[in-house]
């Protein structure tokens, strides 16, 4: 991916990256019936970023509370569904690992229904499960999170319209300014075939970098499954991200 310079008001140098429509979802996406609506209609336009914007809020340790990230001990019993291990590396473009950044996790519970007064899902709530996370990266980029999987549920895009499995990721740098959301999915989902969110994603090796891998070796016996899903910001094996506009509980 190309790397340019430019100079903000301030005369701070800032990297600028070249957008990556190859994989990228567009922003309008006819099969992504609801994207019609949310997305821009007018040419986007950039504002100036100055000190303030990149370097803080300082996003750390701070915003992290005991059993953040471990979302089936958060509440007085344990939730209902499949225990699961979500762990894996936040990298850069060339690979280094990318300790210290804030990763917070939102998904819905076993039956497939959020903890969220829009969700009209005929499913059950679990009292003892709210659905987010969220952790620091340690010195070697690792994150980690115990949690519930997921459950598939029906989103009326169109005939029989069920999403896959999937988490939401949001990563944030050192401000608000650098978050950056995704989704991860699991392995072997029977819904890829007709997801238009997850194949708004244009590009096949991308679609791929989104899923999961279950890792045998990682499982805690008689415990806990695992997935391994590495996240990399930038470069030509970059997880794909959602715009910040079509951010929603899908």
């Amino acid at each position: 991916m190309t790397v340019h310079e430019t100079r903000s008001a301030s005369g701070l140098i800032l990297p600028e990256y070249a957008s990556d429509d190859a994989s990228h979802a567009p922003l309008d996406s006819a099969e992504y019936r609801s994207s019609t609506l949310r997305h821009p209609k007018q040419p986007l336009q950039y504002l100036p970023q100055y000190l303030t914007e990149v370097t803080g809020p300082l996003l750390g340790q701070d915003r992290c509370a005991d059993n953040d990230d471990d979302l089936t001990t958060q509440h007085d019993g344990e939730p209902l569904g499949e225990r699961i291990i979500v762990s894996g590396k936040v990298l850069d473009s060339s690979g280094k690992p990318v300790p210290n950044t804030l990763v917070e996790i939102w998904q819905a519970n076993s039956a497939g229904r959020y903890l969220h007064q829009g969700d009209r899902h005929p499913a059950p709530l679990d009292p003892n499960f709210s659905g987010t996370g969220r952790c620091m990266t340690d010195a070697e980029g690792n994150y980690r999170f115990v949690t519930i999987k997921p459950g598939a549920y029906p989103w009326r895009n169109h005939d029989n319209a069920w999403r896959p499995a999937h988490i939401h990721f949001s990563l944030f740098g050192q401000a608000f300014t650098q978050r950056l959301i995704t989704q991860m999915y699991f392995p072997g989902d029977p819904l890829f075939s007709q997801d238009p969110i997850f194949n708004s994603v244009r590009d096949e090796k991308a679609r791929e970098r989104m899923i999961s891998r279950f890792d045998l070796e990682s499982t805690e016996p008689e415990w806990a499954l695992s997935y391994k899903w590495d996240i990399v910001l930038r470069g030509p094996q970059a997880t794909v991200f959602e715009d910040e506009e079509e951010e929603d509980d899908d």
